[in-house]
């Protein structure tokens, strides 16, 4: 599925860009980022596990909003210094591939309702 594809990559991305934010971060926004981004899969793939296509599109819809919330925490340590502008333009890039991916996955879910 290319949806959780684009996904897990995208958090791996953000894993090893995070590697460089400052260790005072380390429970802090470091985790924040890394929860978000690693909840945009991980939904993906319990929705397709279960059993109605509503509860798909719930779980697709939360992942959704991880990648909003990790989107908005790249955009702040973009701003704070923590990353470089080239690699907030990756990982935007990215988790763009992602949004459009997802929402293409939850029209083909809703069209099978």
């Amino acid at each position: 599925m290319k949806a959780w594809q684009h996904a897990d990559d995208l958090a791996v991305a953000i894993y090893a860009a995070s590697r460089e934010f400052p260790k005072a971060e380390t429970y802090g926004l470091t985790q924040q980022l890394r929860r978000a981004a690693v909840s945009v899969p991980s939904n993906i793939a319990e929705g397709c596990a279960r059993e109605s296509r509503a509860e798909y599109l719930r779980f697709c819809d939360i992942a959704r909003g991880s990648l909003s919330e990790a989107r908005y925490q790249l955009h702040l340590a973009l701003r704070l210094g923590y990353l470089r502008d080239s690699s907030y333009r990756e990982l935007d890039q990215r988790a763009d591939v992602v949004a459009r991916s997802l929402h293409g996955l939850m029209e083909a879910v809703r069209g099978e309702l």
